[in-house]
């Protein structure tokens, strides 16, 4: 009753500085709040604060770029966009939420898919996040059995270029991952890309970007399960967003195989203390809208392996779901 006296510029003051779950919570003590907590302002200044410190972000809750462009109008803004909607839909706690509130046949169906023998999921991971960081995140994952334990190296070469890194995820479902470098450590200060040949094409006026993989990466992307992109995530770096872009369409041609394998982005940093670019920029940048398959933005740091279970879990369940389908 106390709240209710204030005018309606005061509210909104007072109710900025509680969290997002507890203005949900306000909202359910009665009609008069329930209208209030949905006010518009509220929520993007809650969206454009707080979207920046997420940690992830996937196809499904990737906030529309003109949040960030357009200023606020009430009235136009009311009618294109919900921000508390998206607010809720873009949040990993809601996604995490949302994911641990599934019917409980699905626990059951997932136990009686784990009684079955599956095959070893195989992913690609590549980007310049394997090549350009202080830290190196490939030699981390081998040397971490705490975080992610070496399962084995299987002898199946495809077509000259490896057989991968089998790795055992929480003690049991086993994976392979097979790093594909762009360059040897003694070529890194040679402009050349081995993996990738550009094709120059004309739309419209102007030149695009094309790029196809070579044969042997060809045959690699042609039975894998999906892919790791290992993104440079970190803000003092020059990036060339377009160019990466460009590479990942070449690998996940829906050409080399099936068109809905998931695509796994590691937002990288070296360290902690690094400043980094924020997940939901990254993909912005990236354009991964752009894309038809499953997609999820992970942070990850490569001294620390953090967040790197985060986005193989969500890998893992993306692959079993397509494999199942």
């Amino acid at each position: 009753a106390a709240l209710d006296g204030f005018q309606i510029d005061v509210q909104l003051n007072i109710m900025s500085f509680l969290s997002p779950q507890d203005l949900c919570r306000l909202g359910s003590t009665s009609c008069y709040w329930r209208a209030a907590v949905q006010d518009p302002l509220l929520w993007r200044y809650f969206l454009l604060r707080d979207l920046p410190l997420w940690t992830s972000v996937d196809w499904k809750s990737l906030p529309d770029v003109e949040i960030f462009n357009k200023a606020f109008s009430e009235d136009s803004d009311n009618a294109l966009y919900d921000y508390m909607t998206v607010y809720k839909k873009s949040c990993p706690q809601s996604r995490r939420s949302l994911k641990s509130s599934r019917p409980r046949y699905g626990a059951v169906t997932s136990f009686l898919q784990s009684l079955v023998t599956q095959a070893e999921p195989r992913f690609a991971m590549f980007g310049p996040g394997l090549e350009e960081l202080d830290d190196s995140l490939v030699q981390k994952m081998m040397t971490c059995p705490e975080i992610l334990l070496v399962a084995g190296l299987p002898q199946r070469q495809i077509h000259g270029i490896g057989s991968g890194v089998s790795f055992q995820f929480n003690n049991n479902q086993k994976l392979n991952i097979l790093t594909l470098y762009s360059t040897t450590r003694a070529e890194q200060a040679v402009a050349v890309n081995k993996m990738f040949y550009q094709e120059n094409s004309i739309v419209g006026n102007q030149q695009a970007m094309h790029y196809s993989v070579i044969a042997q990466v060809k045959k690699v992307c042609e039975v894998v399960d999906g892919f790791i992109y290992v993104a440079n995530a970190e803000a003092h770096k020059k990036h060339d967003r377009q160019e990466e872009l460009a590479r990942i369409l070449a690998m996940i041609d829906p050409a080399l195989g099936p068109p809905n394998r998931p695509l796994l982005v590691l937002s990288c940093v070296s360290h902690v203390g690094v400043k980094r670019i924020p997940c939901v920029y990254l993909a912005h940048q990236l354009q991964l809208n752009l894309l038809c398959q499953p997609w999820m933005v992970q942070d990850t740091v490569a001294a620390t392996l953090a967040g790197l279970l985060n986005g193989i879990e969500w890998l893992l369940e993306e692959a079993n779901c397509k494999n199942a389908q």
